[in-house]
């Protein structure tokens, strides 16, 4: 396993974010398209595990967010950061089942 510094660390803007759309991609049977609020801004991303859930699983929860990843194109979409979830079988969202609002940044 690799190692980061603790400033390497302080780089990683993780916040608490919240699903407020979520859709299939055409074409696309592994990604779906989200938009997120992550606390007074909307981004775009692409997320795995459409495969494994349906896009409405995702819509008014909160998830851990890292929104300061430099943008991608996935599908012809810009994707502007991620939602995390580990690596399993099929991923499992880190999600927020507590009354923390949404931009909170994660320490």
């Amino acid at each position: 396993m690799d190692t980061i510094t603790y400033e390497e660390f302080k780089k990683l803007d993780m916040r608490v974010v919240l699903v407020t759309k979520a859709e299939r991609i055409t074409g696309r049977s592994r990604i779906l398209k989200m938009e997120l609020d992550i606390g007074g801004e909307t981004r775009t991303i692409i997320a795995g595990g459409a495969q494994f859930y349906e896009p409405e699983y995702f819509v008014g929860k909160k998830f851990i967010g890292l929104v300061n990843l430099a943008s991608r194109n996935v599908a012809g979409i810009e994707s502007q950061g991620m939602i995390l979830a580990t690596e399993t079988e099929k991923p499992l969202w880190l999600s927020v089942d507590q009354e923390a609002p949404v931009g909170s940044k994660i320490l």
